[in-house]
This record gives structure tokens, sequence and C-alpha cells, in this order.
């Protein structure tokens, strides 16, 4: 086994396909330290830029001291603690949803959703795109699990029309992590209400930036329905971390019986979750953040005018610039590191064979002149490149 194993990490390695990590020396912030050099990152979903803001730091620290550094238990047994309880009600009433469940992560929150809600007899429609915890999920829960072309409506239909399973869920990110655009929630919804189905969304991308306040992808579209379940990270624009899921109050309630990612595993420190009260009155009060944020988006979209690559339509924080193959998009990636600026490459399976890119993140964080640095360098890149 260990000799397949290296094999195929060989193989990867010659298709441009091996991932290595960077060493970061400093907190997650705009100009960071990253194997001992710094550099200006365009890498963090740290989108308002809240994850060193210093009255977090603050509160965390406080927090650790009342409550300590760990739960101890599971949420069934004694680790649920006043602070997870209070976050939980903070973000249903943010949302606007009747109740909320806190999971450690993201992924935690889609496995232990799809799998609860869904089995044996039942059908989950997945956009093409949709993150691989979304995937993962659907696989594991033993549903009929159906894949329909990125963002496609018509084919979404069709799949809907033709199923006879007991219960119908669509899932589909909101916000897609590696092109930024924004699923059609609305036309979603409205197949839910003639197929009978209902709605999971992962809101990763989107709470805290899109919406009124940051409230999100379902408040952007104005939309609200029983239908809907939706699921959103807290280690992005939230800048700490873990994740909720929001629904009707007997979905939460199911979810606390038979979500295992829930269940059985110990809750993320309290600490963390009196920080996130606090981080959530900031995107409440983070309009000047979020139009910061915009503005900058604007400038990249007006200003990086481009011959041989192509930077996809993307209204939000993530601007993917589609460079092609796994070799030219790890070199244009090295080339920035080099003037000092880091922006990833991101090649399959996160994205499809042939579009291969650089993921361009910015937050409300950066300047102006930050991202004028970042057009320079990249005009300058194509044209040696």
């Amino acid at each position: 086994m260990l000799n397949s194993l290296k094999l195929e990490l060989e193989q990867r390695k010659a298709n441009g396909l091996l991932r290595q990590r960077r060493l970061l020396d400093s907190p997650q912030a705009e100009h960071i330290v990253a194997n001992q050099k710094p550099y200006l990152s365009f890498c963090s979903n740290d989108y308002l830029g809240l994850a060193n803001r210093p009255e977090l730091i603050a509160v965390m620290q406080k927090a650790a001291g009342d409550s300590g550094v760990g739960s101890g238990a599971s949420n069934l047994i004694t680790g649920h603690h006043r602070y997870h309880d209070t976050l939980e009600k903070q973000l249903a009433s943010f949302v606007e949803m009747p109740a909320a469940l806190l999971f450690s992560t993201g992924y935690m929150a889609n496995i232990g959703v799809l799998g609860a809600l869904t089995g044996r007899g039942d059908a989950i429609f997945a956009d093409k795109l949709n993150h691989a915890c979304l995937n993962d999920g659907g696989y594991f829960s033993y549903a009929d699990f159906h894949r329909y072309p990125h963002n496609d409506v018509a084919a979404l239909e069709k799949l809907l029309k033709a199923s006879t399973a007991k219960h119908k869920l669509i899932a589909a990110d909101a916000v897609f992590s590696m092109d930024g655009d924004i699923a059609p929630i609305p036309e979603y919804l409205a197949l839910c209400e003639k197929y009978d189905a209902y709605l999971y969304l992962d809101d990763a991308h989107g709470f805290g930036v899109l919406g009124a306040h940051g409230q999100g992808s379902l408040n952007h579209f104005n939309i609200k329905s029983p239908r809907i379940i939706v699921m959103a990270t807290l280690g992005k624009a939230a800048g700490v971390a873990g994740a909720f899921v929001a629904g009707e109050q007997v979905v939460i309630d199911y979810l606390i019986q038979k979500a295992k990612s829930y269940v059985y595993s110990t809750p993320a420190p309290p600490a963390l979750s009196a920080t996130l009260s606090a981080s959530v009155h900031l995107i409440e009060q983070g309009d000047d953040l979020r139009a910061n944020l915009f503005a900058l988006i604007a400038y990249l979209k007006a200003n990086l005018k481009l011959k041989k690559w192509k930077l996809l339509e993307s209204d939000t924080a993530i601007q993917p610039l589609v460079i092609g193959g796994n070799e030219e998009s790890l070199a244009v990636s090295e080339y920035l590191q080099a003037q000092g600026i880091l922006v990833p490459a991101i090649r399959p399976p996160t994205v499809p064979a042939g579009t291969a890119r650089l993921r361009i993140s910015l937050s409300a964080a950066h300047t102006l002149d930050d991202v004028k640095q970042l057009v320079a360098a990249i005009h300058q890149a194509e044209s040696v490149l």
C-alpha cells in the first residue's frame, strides 16, 4: 500500500496537481507572513477582515477565562454551553429563520443534514459544481443522488418531474466557491413548490457579505419559505470558526436527534461561540465594510484588462481568473508570489479539467492600493508568461 501511495503522489506531482501547505507566521489578514516572508494576500475567505479584529480577540480571551478552553462532552451530554445556546438563537434571529443549530464545521453540517433528512427511497438533486462536502453528504445519505448542469433550472426540473422519490431535496451552493456566481434561488424555490421538494442551501460565501446587513443570500433575493434550510459557515465572513444550520423548528429538533455529525461529536469550545456572538454584531453593523468590499470588486472588474486569460463573471468577493492549464496556472501564481502577492492556483479536481485558475479573494480589509498592485502584477504576468 505504501508503494502505491508513493506512486500516486509522484503522478500527481507530474500532472501539476500536488498540493502543498504554506506555514503562516502571522494572524490571518490582508498582509501576512507565510513561510517567513511578507506577502499581500488574496487567498483568504475573511471577507470582512474580522479574523484579527482586536475586539473579537478580547472577547475570546475573556470567554476562555469564563468557560475554559474545551467543551468536554458531546452536545447531548454536558457539552452544550450557554454561549452555544445564545449564539444559536442570535443566528436564527439574524437570518430570520425560526431556529438554528451549531456544527463544528461546514463539512460536518452538510454531511449531518443530508444524512439525517434523506435516505433510501429519497432523492437529492445537486448542482455539478457544488462543494465536495455537499457531494459527500449526498453519497453518504443512501438517497438517490442526481447531479444537474451548473445552475441549469430546466435540467433540474426534468429530473424533479421524473422522480418518484418519497422526499425530494435540492442541494446547492448559494455562492459557488470557485466561480463566485450566485445560484438561481428564486427559480429553485418555485420548483420546490411545484414538485413538493425542499431546498438546502450552502451559504458559506454569502453569509455576512450579501443581503441587507450581511444576512445572506436568501435576504439578497428577499426570499422566505418553510421549504428552505440554509447552512452558513462561521470561519469566512464571520472571521472565527464553525457553521450553523437554520430552518423550521421541527427541522432543527429532528437534526438534534438524527444528525450523526452533531450527535456523536464534541462541540467547538464555548469561547468560540461567545466570540461569534460579537462577530455577528459586527457583521450586522458592517455596512461600511461591505461597501468598501464591493467598491474593490467593481474596481478589479473594471480595470483588469486581459488578452489570454479570462476573469469569470462574478459580483461577489470571489473573482476567478481562468488560466486553463495546470502548469500555467501554477506558473502565474508563482510569478505573483515572486512579486510579493499571494493568489492561489486552483486545479482539478476542485475545478473541471482545462479550467485551472487563480482564485482571487477580496476582503474589506484590502485597500484600493492593494487591488491596484494586484491588477498591475497580473497585467505584467500576462505579458511575460
